[in-house]
C-alpha cells in the first residue's frame, strides 16, 4: 500500500454524486494511469468516442480513485518474494533535483516508491522503514548498488538480512525505473514532492497490472492474459454489475 490507504479499506469505491456512469470514469483513470496521457489528451480521446468529459473533471478522478484502485490491484498480489532490489534515481520536481528511492522484488512486482530530498543515510533508512512497514514483510535478501547510505541504514533497521552491494546485480530494480521515465518525460516532470508521490504511488500500482511479461508469452497466451487482468480491473474498480447512473 504505497499511497497510506488503511488495509480495511477494501470495498469498491463509491461512486454516488457521480453522473457519468462508473464505466466511463475508470475507463478515464485507466487511459491516464496506463499510456503516456495527459488530462487534456484523455479529454481528446474521450471526445472522439462521443463523451463530452472536461480534463479538469479526469484530473479529480484520478485523485479520487486512482490510489484507491492501485491499492485494491496490490491485494490481489501474492506476497512479496524474499529477495528485495532497492535503487534510487534522481528526479526533477518544480525544477529541483529530488530523490525517487523504489524496491521490487525478483518477480519484478515493485514493493514500495517513495520521493524524497536527499539520498543520504536517513533517507535510506527512512525508505527501508517505509518499505517494511507497507510490505509487512522481512526479505531473505536485498540487493542494492555501492551507495554507502544502503549499508548504514541496513546495519541499524534490518540487520539480521543478508546485504549484497553491486552495481551489477541490481538490473531489476533499475529497469523498474524506465515507465516512470517515460511519464516524467511525457508530464514534463513534476510539480511538487507531493504530487509526484501520489501520481507515481497509484502508478506504480496500477501501470505493472497491464503490463505482464509479454516477450515470455505467445500471442494466444497474452490475449487470455490480459482478458484476465482486464477482467480483475472490473472486479476492482466495481464496474461490474453495477447500473449505470443517470
Amino acid at each position: 500500500m504505497l499511497g497510506g490507504e488503511s488495509s480495511v479499506e477494501s470495498a469498491s469505491p463509491s461512486y454516488k454524486g457521480h453522473r457519468y456512469p462508473v464505466e466511463v470514469i475508470t475507463h478515464c483513470v485507466w487511459l491516464h494511469f496506463r499510456f503516456p496521457l495527459s488530462f487534456r489528451e484523455v479529454e481528446e480521446v474521450m471526445l472522439e468516442r462521443g463523451v463530452l468529459v472536461s480534463h479538469e473533471t479526469v484530473r479529480r478522478w484520478c485523485a479520487k480513485f486512482g490510489q484507491h484502485y492501485a491499492n485494491a490491484l496490490r491485494r490481489r498480489q501474492p506476497r512479496p518474494g524474499d529477495k528485495w532490489y532497492l535503487d534510487e534515481i534522481f528526479i526533477k520536481i518544480n525544477g529541483e533535483q529530488k530523490y525517487l528511492w523504489r524496491a521490487v522484488d525478483q518477480d519484478g512486482n515493485v514493493l514500495d516508491i517513495l520521493v524524497q530530498n536527499r539520498r543520504d543515510t536517513a533517507a535510506a533508512r527512512r525508505f527501508f522503514r517505509h518499505l517494511m512497514k507497507n510490505t509487512g514483510a522481512v526479505p531473505r535478501v536485498v540487493v542494492t548498488d555501492k551507495l554507502r547510505s544502503y549499508g548504514a541504514a541496513h546495519r541499524e533497521v534490518m540487520p539480521s538480512v543478508t546485504h549484497r552491494q553491486s552495481k551489477y546485480l541490481n538490473n531489476r530494480a533499475e529497469n523498474s525505473h524506465q515507465p516512470t521515465r517515460q511519464r516524467e518525460r511525457a508530464m514534463k516532470g513534476f510539480r511538487s514532492v507531493g504530487g509526484a508521490q501520489r501520481f507515481l504511488a497509484a502508478f506504480s500500482g496500477i501501470s505493472p497490472h497491464f503490463r505482464p511479461r509479454r516477450h515470455l508469452m505467445t500471442a494466444t497466451e497474452y490475449r487470455a492474459e490480459m482478458t484476465v487482468r482486464f477482467a480483475i480491473w472490473d472486479q476492482i474498480t466495481g464496474a461490474v454489475g453495477r447500473p449505470a447512473e443517470a
